[in-house]
């Protein structure tokens, strides 16, 4: 690469629980020799997706490479946290080949794009590609449908955000596929019609696999091309997040991880959670158990050895309205 060319960032967006980690995961370890840095974005104050990234460190992408932003959407806090983060990725030692950024599941696409043009950084770095990930089940039982958001005349804050991600996007990839029939995919596939404003391809994939040659190397200068990719805050000057929020509950060492499934798994029943993650000491396991789960499906799995405190934290993400911590506590905690 020339002192002159321009560093290739791909953004990988999509909602809570769609699967961002995974693929980026699958970026790192098929890296193929590219030099890989990756800025990763949490809508909590925990960071987990960060943490699952480090250890997945390797010689094309070594720790010093992952740069995690917490508690908030960058999207939002682009001067403040965008800009210099992505300035100190640029000043590595050893310059990175190719960028990845993965977006918190709330974060809108289009705003962080227009960041590309900022004077420090707009000779430097070009959009790529934009990949957007959607569940397969979540997409095709209408999830992200629209609806007019109770006791208000807006649509659904889900929709919105589902469809600003989908219409940025350069390629969509419908995940979790091996956990869905035909018929669901199909249906899927139907819903990505009737929200993509134009023809997108659409890849389905398990487990955050493929071939990294299909989304690294688009070329999209998709900074470049901002009036093909509508947002339902096109026009407005800024956006919140006021529809969604976050707790973090500190849990004590558990003996039965089917129990804390089953507490999960009512927090999306009663509490219409969206998203709960973290990591749990387990009594008598040196491993950590990283807890991931999108609404009723709860995934679990002893990851690593603890490097601190065995100290339990889930993240627990849900729209504002459902946010009730003593509620969320009680729950887990019994």
């Amino acid at each position: 690469m020339t002192s002159l060319a321009k560093t290739p960032v791909t953004v990988v967006t999509g909602f809570l629980g769609a699967g961002k980690t995974s693929l980026i995961r699958h970026l790192i370890a098929n890296a193929g020799g590219r030099r890989l840095a990756v800025l990763v974005n949490e809508f909590g104050t925990a960071g987990v997706d960060g943490e699952i990234l480090k250890s997945c460190a390797s010689a094309d992408c070594p720790e010093n490479n992952i740069v995690e932003l917490a508690n908030g959407c960058i999207c939002c806090t682009v001067a403040d946290d965008f800009l210099p983060a992505m300035e100190r990725l640029l000043a590595l030692p050893e310059a990175p080949d190719h960028i990845l950024i993965e977006t918190s599941g709330l974060a809108l696409p289009k705003p962080l794009l227009k960041a590309f043009d900022w004077p420090a950084i707009r000779s430097r770095i070009t959009v790529d590609g934009v990949i957007a990930l959607a569940d397969t089940e979540a997409l095709a039982a209408g999830a992200f449908d629209e609806g007019e958001t109770e006791g208000t005349e807006h649509d659904s804050p889900l929709a919105e955000v589902f469809e600003d991600q989908v219409n940025c996007a350069d390629i969509i990839l419908l995940t979790k596929s091996d956990l869905a029939s035909d018929a669901v995919k199909s249906a899927a596939r139907e819903k990505l019609k009737e929200i993509a404003h134009r023809e997108l391809p659409v890849i389905e994939i398990a487990e955050g696999v493929i071939d990294p040659r299909v989304i690294l190397g688009l070329d999209a200068k998709a900074e470049d091309d901002l009036a093909a990719r509508p947002s339902h805050h096109d026009g407005a000057d800024d956006h919140e997040h006021d529809d969604f929020d976050s707790v973090v509950i500190d849990l004590p060492e558990i003996t039965d991880p089917a129990d804390l499934v089953a507490r999960i798994e009512r927090l999306a029943r009663d509490q219409h959670v969206l998203r709960v993650k973290g990591h749990v000491a387990v009594e008598g396991k040196p491993l950590r158990l990283l807890v991931q789960a999108v609404g009723a499906r709860v995934r679990h799995q002893y990851d690593q050895p603890w490097s601190g405190p065995r100290r339990s934290q889930l993240v627990v993400i849900a729209e504002h309205h459902d946010i009730d911590p003593e509620a969320i506590r009680a729950i887990l905690l019994g």
